[in-house]
């Protein structure tokens, strides 16, 4: 009998970046990024929030609320991922 391994946990996803994020939540329960800080620890302030919206990653791979951000006037997006009951947030690297 052939032994089937289950290789996809030890798979790393080189596309996806899990970053530290200090966010906004107000009365309503509405969650938004303030800022964010890269892997390389340097933090990114958040200029602008365009769209919210459920959205997949596709260079990433993942699912969640997709945030269209503006950060040093350049157009790009933030996930907040749920996984088992926890939040992340991703970015994509470019």
């Amino acid at each position: 009998m052939t032994e089937i391994i289950d290789y996809r946990p030890y798979m790393v996803n080189e596309n996806k970046v899990y970053v530290k994020v200090n966010a906004f939540i107000d009365t309503e329960g509405n969650v938004y990024p303030i800022s964010f800080t890269w892997e390389d620890g340097y933090k990114y302030e958040i200029d602008k929030i365009s769209e919210i919206r459920p959205a997949a990653s596709l260079k990433a791979g993942g699912t969640g609320i997709r945030y269209s951000i503006k950060v040093h006037n350049k157009q790009t997006y933030i996930w907040l991922e749920e996984t088992n009951g926890a939040c992340r947030w991703f970015l994509e690297r470019k």
